[in-house]
């Protein structure tokens, strides 16, 4: 054979080959973009995507619960890569404290919907077993409003609001009579119990001196007050409604026209947990965040509280929760309020509900030195930096790409009912204003 013949063949061999190299490139390049498309959305831009599928977050049978929930019925855990999350009832704050301190480790939880100051409380130990701390970041916050102050109609008659002095005398009345004065919260420190001090404590009732301040998981609430256990209690939704629904007592107050658009239940991870998986919280905090902006929706508001009733969730009967859901409130004693933006608010302008406002995290922490539970010598920044965690929220919210963010930690002065304000650059100055505490400042 000649020297062209050759080198024709060998340049036909290697034409063939290249053409061969390029259709199983092709073909490879295919595959992976449609392994890419199934795959959850940002599972690439994390690299090797969350370190785990899931883990277990607790919840309370209250509607603020309700982003956690939806993020799983609606798919939202496995679209950003973590399937696998189990969202697991709690019988009460008390033993979601016992289950946060296990951890998935021990058959616990890692984290899950609690109030907002137990972060503080874990964090410092001053709630857990042997006083030992339970580091926790506060992720998100998963609600503003939706909780009332309810008062047995043993005092309908009084028709108490906003003013709870007129209970005093009453109560002064019922003590006399050798009867015990009961309140009833949630946990100590926790938001429940600093709403109903807060408001006796504005009426002139001493909440450590004048009743007994008892706590009651949420819900036993309508249960207890239904028996006599109870002549007031502050709770979150739906069992409020449910007391009126009823007609056990009426609602006083909603925590809406306490203090409006205040912070409630946050998401809160244990710290160990968050730092060993970094990847892994993002995705199950932008599963969350997404679920808040669906929660948000008018439009959703009938098929969020039918889900959360069905017995898995709450086992409670949806017109318990679908009313004050939507902000139609019965408040018992004649008066209702249909559309109220009073209404439990999951999502607000550019997530400026779900943000996990620094400045909100220092009212707990001052409030919670004002009844004892922190020492007035408390360093109440470094305790809120070394929980909050804002700087996660903020990339999560870059990654789904909201847009309007806060850019800042600090919502501002903040006013109560009774007209008190609340400057979180001097919380002393609040403390120093305050008639009932036990801080001494």
């Amino acid at each position: 054979m000649s020297k062209t013949s050759t080198t024709t063949a060998a340049d036909a061999s290697l034409a063939t080959s290249r053409r061969r190299f390029l259709r199983d490139t092709a073909a490879t390049a295919a595959l992976f973009a449609a392994a890419k498309a199934a795959l959850p959305a940002g599972a690439f831009a994390q690299g090797a995507g969350p370190e785990v599928k899931g883990t277990k977050l607790g919840y309370i049978a209250l509607t603020d619960a309700a982003p956690l929930i939806i993020a799983k019925e609606k798919g939202f855990y496995a679209k950003h890569g973590v399937p696998d999350m189990d969202i697991a009832r709690q019988a009460s704050w008390g033993a979601t404290r016992d289950n946060m301190a296990l951890g998935t480790k021990a058959n616990g939880i890692d984290g899950g919907h609690i109030l907002r100051p137990k972060t503080h409380l874990y964090s410092t130990g001053k709630v857990m077993q042997n006083s030992q701390p339970l580091p926790m970041y506060t992720l998100l916050n998963l609600n503003e409003d939706g909780q009332a102050i309810s008062v047995s109609n043993e005092y309908k008659d009084l028709n108490i609001q906003k003013d709870s002095s007129p209970l005093k005398a009453a109560f002064e009345r019922k003590k006399a009579q050798g009867k015990e004065l009961t309140a009833a919260m949630t946990f100590p420190g926790g938001t429940h119990d600093l709403w109903i001090r807060y408001w006796l404590a504005a009426g002139g009732i001493d909440p450590d001196t004048d009743i007994k301040v008892i706590v009651v998981p949420p819900p036993q609430m309508v249960a207890n007050m239904k028996v006599g256990n109870m002549d007031c209690f502050c709770v979150g939704e739906p069992w409020n409604e449910q007391l009126v629904n009823q007609s056990i007592g009426y609602t006083a107050i909603t925590t809406g026209e306490f203090w409006f658009k205040h912070p409630e239940k946050i998401l809160g991870m244990r710290a160990d947990w968050v730092d060993a998986n970094p990847r892994a919280t993002q995705a199950i905090l932008m599963a969350v965040m997404e679920a808040q902006q669906w929660c948000e929706k008018m439009e959703n508001k009938e098929e969020l509280a039918q889900i959360v009733s069905r017995r898995q969730w709450f086992n409670v009967p949806v017109n318990d929760i679908n009313g004050r859901l939507k902000g139609n409130i019965n408040y018992g004693h004649g008066r209702t309020v249909a559309d109220s933006p009073l209404r439990m608010k999951f999502w607000g302008e550019g997530g400026a509900v779900s943000y996990p406002w620094k400045s909100l995290d220092t009212w707990f922490v001052t409030e919670n030195i004002r009844w004892g539970k922190f020492e007035p010598t408390t360093d109440i920044k470094a305790l809120v930096d070394r929980t909050n965690r804002s700087d996660l929220w903020l990339q999560a919210a870059k990654t789904l790409g909201v847009s309007g963010v806060p850019t800042s930690d600090s919502r501002g002065v903040e006013t109560f009912f009774d007209g008190v304000k609340f400057d979180p650059a001097d919380p002393q100055a609040y403390l120093r204003g305050l008639k009932i505490k036990r801080a001494q400042v």
